[in-house]
């Protein structure tokens, strides 16, 4: 337990930008090479039978066209840039890198065991939900705006994609939508940010209400 919590030293590498650098890259690569999906992308069978087991990683770096990659690299340069200055980039990227693997591979076993054996699994919205979370727990008084217009405190945003995640996961709504892995990113974020940093986000978040 005390090398789970063990602190990371504090450094400031701007990580986020990296990462959006990277995954900028692979969508300019997949889309000249579109073969590439086909061994970046996560599938069920793929990995299971054919031996890809490298996908519950990668396929957080790989989207579909541009409004997929540029709404999720939006989120990650709002909500990464402060999480990171908050716990250093070493923490981060543990952090972004963990939540992301554990949501791919949770939604493995979700196709896997329902049938979704033909889904091809891509996008980073599984950390970048898991990023949200920890925005919204480090800094429970923000406000975002929805839409660019709608102020919405942080926290009770998190509340809200949460239900309705778990309303388009129930009634099987969304079409491509991958709403397990979401709802796992934020599962994720806060067994990560209770386990290793000691911060319950409920109790955050309950506590945010009294302002």
């Amino acid at each position: 337990m005390h090398a789970l919590r063990r602190p990371l030293p504090y450094r400031e590498y701007n990580v986020a930008l990296i990462l959006i650098a990277v995954n900028f890259f692979v969508f300019f690569v997949t889309n000249v090479r579109p073969q590439m999906l086909t061994y970046l992308a996560m599938n069920p069978v793929l990995v299971l039978r054919g031996g890809y087991f490298w996908t519950p990683f990668t396929y957080m770096f790989v989207h579909a066209n541009m409004n997929h990659v540029l709404f999720n690299m939006l989120g990650l340069f709002f909500f990464g840039t402060q999480v990171e200055r908050r716990i250093g980039s070493l923490e981060f990227l543990a952090f972004y890198l963990v939540t992301g693997l554990l949501a791919g591979l949770f939604s493995l076993a979700v196709y896997w065991y329902t049938g979704g054996y033909m889904v091809f699994l891509l996008g980073a919205s599984g950390a970048i939900f898991a990023t949200l979370l920890a925005f919204a727990t480090f800094f429970p008084g923000a406000y975002i705006y929805l839409f660019f217009v709608l102020p919405v405190k942080a926290p009770y945003l998190v509340i809200g994609y949460t239900v309705l995640e778990l309303f388009n996961s129930v009634a099987g709504r969304g079409g491509n939508v991958a709403h397990f892995t979401h709802l796992a990113g934020f599962v994720f974020a806060f067994l990560y940010l209770f386990a290793r940093l000691q911060i319950n986000p409920i109790q955050v978040f309950l506590n945010s209400r009294r302002y």
